[in-house]
């Protein structure tokens, strides 16, 4: 032992960024190739970390989910595993776009020419700082570049972070959403699964967000309450003989309307099944039809189908083969041209008053129009209901028709739907009620995934049309690139069998100017950290991987998605688990998010607390479960700090103790201890091996404050004592104890444990093999017998008004027979810690003290 390295009054100041800088120098968590090819694929442990998202500030959820992770991987890294732990950056997507735009304060007009020496208008406002209206429209070349910049300053902040949060990570292995090698691999995986028949084209009605101006997958949906209002409203029999009335909270979708539709069962509206109404305001003839999805009990129990006002219109329109008469443009308003179907004057009119208008000014129209021709009946009547929106949108999502690709995800394919609920079955999730969460959202998909995306700073997605002789484009003549070329854009490079100069021409081509979903890329994070088609070696030893860890929220996108492409791709999950973490609330057990204002940014209490004190907090709850953190009290990771403390304390102090050459354990309350450390490792190892960190914390902590409070007390005596023939014992076990305590926190406070472990040992304790039965050959009941009547010593000075420094002349020890024969075994150290000159001992039915006699205090 190296006696100068330990310091007069440890501290956990700095040694933060003394183990970091050491870590880096050392390589200590590099993924050491050499050694997990020699060992194979049983010897590494990989994880597909999350990429976080590169637009915007960390906060207490990532630290939360993050040390989850790093808990686990340092466990197995003990364990003798070679760990290949990436980090990525998820830069592209729409979140990025929308931080640009506010932080400088322009928006992307594909239409401009690149400006070499542009400069934005200004930089650092973000979230609401610009209005649309205000940015300044630049070239999409020029909005890329600030993506990127924005991005990479970014992700230097992130990796600041967890660098302070001392993730274990190997910094080498690091890749970004966007990066050519990224592009590369998004777009072949694309390319094959085009080939195979699993991407494919079609014209549809789309979720549309008019904002972003971009189609939005099902998974990308949220509900929210919105304020409505049921309008009662005439259509006309087309026989004359009244009028039938429904309940829209959409009249501004008249015009769209295609037929009424009611339950088969409904006897109110069979004798209208297979007659024709007029539609109020455009007198277009429109069919009345059943169909089971139409709620007998929701407003008049009959409602109008238009194309489109929600998913079930949807439904509605494939299934009963209904024409397609949108009329909302992709900016949200009404289009200018009215459908085909509407042909009276009056009709025409009509539709003049709403065409160009916003859906909000559409509506008040036509509710103006109905109650001046008297086709409204009543006043319209409020409610609130769920409306979908993007969950990163602002405005209720529009049904516009429009071309975009997909990839098959089994919503029509019971096959491949089956394929992927076995497959998740076949993987263990902690906390395992996740997998119903998994299992729920595949089996109601309700269409395939949409993957396209009308936005700018993502992956191209790489393909062509010809152009016919019109230059139309022809979309059954789809050009795709050699794989060689790959990455491409097709906005720019040249098609096989082209020149440049036949851009846009007739008989030419044009280039698609779409860009996969985020998701699309995201969806690849094994294959991009695991070299998939670019390093067949290292793919080989890391896939397929062995963690998945992530948040409960992302289950419908992230994991499914990635789920779904290792499934195409290799017919296998692509992880043996998934470690789903819960979210953290507010101290009133709201979520938190930014909507809501009660985000908690982490540097703060990372630079206030200490890195060790934050993650005893996370440690200290179970995947799945939600924790609760109040910035103000945060009541967890002050205990952690101290614990943090009373380690490095605990340290010193032991390793003040000499061990002699040669020194063996051979006193009871010795080798009990060592015997009841060896029972928590065992238990502390299996929750470790069932991604129970949280239980492991527990075990360890407990025996920790039991060993300081109780065990030290009752050896130091002897650990000082050379005279005594014991000393060499307790030096020897405290020594032992020490080692496999440090090990068995070092995945939760990774300074703290570092440090003293500098004291008396070579190396790192993160590299240090996880601990083992320490062989003692104790009896745990010796330790337990012995620090209860410890504890029965202090009571019973506590209660004569004695402190604990006072000596006692004699007392007596009363219990079970048995218990009391524990209890001698160390004799000697309960009167050397309770100052007793003398211990007679009577039984009784339970351990107590009794006849205690203080010894007279000299003046």
């Amino acid at each position: 032992m190296a006696d100068a390295l330990i310091p007069d009054k440890p501290a956990l100041e700095g040694l933060e960024s003394k183990w970091s800088d050491r870590w880096d120098a050392e390589g200590t968590y590099l993924f050491d190739r050499l050694r997990a090819a020699q060992a194979g694929r049983e010897g590494v442990f990989s994880v597909d970390t999350p990429p976080p998202t590169a637009s915007g500030s960390l906060h207490i959820g990532h630290v939360f989910s993050y040390t989850h992770t790093d808990i686990k991987v340092r466990y197995e890294r003990m364990r003798g595993k070679s760990v290949f732990y990436p980090m990525g950056w998820d830069d592209n997507g729409l979140p990025t776009e929308r931080r640009v735009q506010n932080f400088y304060g322009v928006r992307c007009d594909p239409s401009l020419p690149y400006d070499p020496d542009f400069t934005p208008p200004f930089e650092g406002g973000d979230n609401k700082s610009t209005k649309a209206a205000d940015q300044i429209p630049i070239s999409r070349r020029n909005f890329i570049e600030l993506c990127e910049s924005l991005t990479l300053e970014d992700e230097k902040h992130f990796e600041a972070l967890f660098r302070q949060l001392g993730l274990s990570v190997d910094w080498t292995q690091t890749y970004r959403t966007i990066s050519d090698d990224t592009i590369r691999t998004s777009q072949l995986a694309f390319l094959r699964n085009l080939e195979r028949g699993e991407a494919y084209q079609a014209l549809a009605p789309t979720l549309w967000d008019i904002d972003f101006r971009s189609a939005i997958a099902q998974a990308e949906l949220e509900d929210r309450e919105q304020p409505a209002a049921y309008h009662r409203v005439a259509f006309h029999k087309t026989d004359g003989s009244g009028d039938v009335h429904i309940e829209t909270t959409r009249p501004e979708l008249l015009a769209a309307c295609v037929a009424l539709v009611a339950h088969p069962d409904d006897e109110r509206y069979q004798p209208l099944f297979g007659t024709t109404v007029r539609t109020p305001l455009f007198e277009v003839e429109v069919p009345v039809l059943a169909h089971p999805l139409a709620q007998k009990d929701k407003g008049s129990g009959i409602a109008m189908i238009c194309t489109f006002g929600d998913v079930t219109d949807i439904i509605w329109w494939r299934e009963l083969d209904l024409p397609n008469r949108t009329i909302l443009g992709k900016d949200g308003r009404v289009i200018a041209d009215a459908p085909d179907a509407i042909v009276t004057d009056a009709a025409r009119a009509a539709y003049a008053e709403i065409a160009g208008k916003t859906v909000f000014s559409a509506k008040k129209a036509v509710v103006d129009l109905l109650r001046a021709s008297g086709e409204l009946d009543g006043e319209p009547k409020p409610f609130t209901h769920a409306v979908k929106f993007f969950e990163k949108g602002d405005r209720p999502l529009e049904i516009v028709s429009t071309r975009q690709w997909y990839l098959r995800n089994g919503a029509r394919d019971q096959d491949l739907r089956d394929r992927l609920i076995s497959l998740g079955t076949e993987m263990a999730w902690h906390p395992d009620f996740m997998r119903v969460r998994y299992e729920n959202w595949v089996g109601g998909l309700t269409g395939d995934w949409l993957v396209s995306r009308q936005r700018f700073f993502g992956v191209p997605i790489p393909v062509w049309y010809g152009l016919d002789e019109n230059g139309d484009r022809d979309y059954d003549r789809v050009i795709t690139p050699d794989l060689a070329s790959l990455p491409v854009d097709p906005t720019t490079d040249v098609p096989p069998g082209y020149t440049a100069d036949q851009r846009g021409l007739a008989g030419g081509f044009e280039g698609e100017k779409d860009i996969f979903d985020t998701w699309a890329t995201s969806s690849l994070t094994p294959q991009l950290a695991g070299g998939w088609q670019r390093d067949e070696e290292l793919w080989n030893l890391v896939a397929p991987f062995d963690l998945r860890p992530q948040g409960q929220d992302i289950i419908r996108t992230w994991l499914f998605s990635t789920m779904l492409r290792s499934a195409l791709e290799d017919g296998r999950a692509p992880w043996t688990d998934a470690a789903i973490s819960g979210f953290i609330v507010d101290p009133d057990r709201k979520k938190m998010s930014k909507s809501k204002g009660n985000v908690v940014t982490p540097a703060d209490i990372l630079d206030q607390h200490g890195t060790d004190a934050v993650r005893y907090w996370s440690a200290s709850s179970r995947l799945g479960a939600d924790a609760a953190f109040d910035p103000q009290n945060p009541t967890q990771v002050k205990i952690g700090r101290r614990l943090a403390i009373k380690v490095l304390n605990a340290a010193k102090f032991v390793l003040s103790f000499p061990v002699p050459e040669g020194a063996e354990v051979t006193h009871a309350l010795d080798a009990a201890m060592l015997a009841t450390l060896d029972g928590v490792v065992r238990e502390a190892t299996k929750a470790f091996d069932a991604y129970d960190h949280a239980r492991a914390l527990e075990l360890t902590e407990q025996f920790f404050w039991t060993f300081c409070d109780d065990y030290l007390e009752l050896v130091k005596e002897r650990a000082y004592d050379r005279t005594d023939v014991g000393q060499a014992s307790a030096a020897l076990a405290l020594r032992t104890a020490l080692s496999t305590l440090l090990r068995l926190l070092a995945p939760v406070l990774v300074f703290a444990t570092e440090e003293p472990w500098s004291w008396f040992n070579e190396g790192s304790v993160h590299t240090a093999p996880w601990p083992t039965d320490s062989g003692s050959g104790g009896d745990p009941a010796v330790l337990s017998a012995v620090s209860a009547a410890l504890i029965g010593i202090r009571r019973a000075k506590t209660e004569a008004k004695a402190s604990q420094k006072t000596p006692v002349r004699s007392m007596t020890i009363t219990g079970p027979t048995a218990t009391l024969a524990l209890v001698q075994l160390a004799e000697g150290d309960l009167k050397a810690v309770g100052r007793i000159a003398e211990i007679t001992y009577a039984d009784a039915d339970a351990l107590g003290i009794s006849d205690i006699e203080l010894a007279p205090q000299e003046v």
